[in-house]
């Protein structure tokens, strides 16, 4: 997910996505072009399950989003 969405921001919409049980348990990576020091500890504490920075590499991203979905997976079964 984008963190700088339009009309509401990425660290809100993960809320709402984290407080309804339909959704909760979808993981959702933080995707920003404005990477800051601190903001992969800050996005990750905001209940992210993983963090990218623009530009991606189009050759390594479908490994990236493998990785998290996996890691998210075995969260998911302990």
């Amino acid at each position: 997910m984008d963190i700088q969405l339009p009309d509401i921001d990425g660290i809100e919409t993960l809320a709402r996505l984290r407080g309804d049980e339909r959704t909760a348990s979808i993981p959702v990576v933080a995707l920003t072009a404005y990477a800051m020091s601190g903001d992969r500890q800050r996005l990750l504490a905001a209940g992210f399950d993983g963090y990218l920075d623009k530009p991606i590499d189009v050759v390594r991203f479908p490994a990236e989003v493998r990785v998290l979905l996996e890691r998210a997976q075995l969260q998911e079964a302990t």
